[in-house]
């Protein structure tokens, strides 16, 4: 299956692509709008263009694992955006994303400016490779445990 993977920030929304098959990984780049509804079309347009089976949206769960203000605000997003693209889209925690992005930039030569360009797509990234870790181990484990879903199934 196809899954098309966001990391959507205030500003900036990293996205990347991947297949559950072959656990293969692309960052696609980022999306730079604040505005939910033009996010909203944003998305769209790459849902259009890359054809994903389904989505992930990172959750940024406070380090503790619990759901803060901006984890409840990404889980009401993803809400509408499943409601807007008629998709399933599954919830996975992010925490250290960004931190891995930017550890795998670390010493790659590039400016502070090209390392912010790839920092989002880069987390997304991360986010959808712990996504199909996740499921690769839920396998084993019931459904309760495997990570939240919204919208249609």
């Amino acid at each position: 299956m196809r899954y098309l993977c966001l990391d959507i920030g205030d500003k900036r929304t990293g996205a990347a692509l991947g297949d559950d098959e072959t656990w293969i990984v692309s960052p696609l780049g980022m999306i730079e709008v604040a505005a939910e509804a033009a996010l909203l079309d944003r998305i769209a347009l790459l849902i259009e263009e890359h054809e994903p089976d389904e989505l992930v949206v990172g959750l940024p769960l406070n380090m503790d694992g619990t759901h803060g203000p901006r984890a409840k605000k990404i889980a009401a997003l993803a809400e509408r955006l499943a409601e807007a693209v008629l998709l399933p889209i599954h919830l996975q925690d992010e925490r250290l994303s960004s931190f891995a992005a930017d550890e795998a930039m670390a010493r790659t030569g590039l400016t502070h400016k090209q390392k912010k360009q790839r920092r989002d797509a880069l987390a997304a990234a991360a986010i959808l490779r712990g996504f199909f870790e996740s499921r690769g181990a839920a396998a084993s484990r019931t459904d309760r445990d495997a990570p939240p879903t919204v919208g249609p199934t």
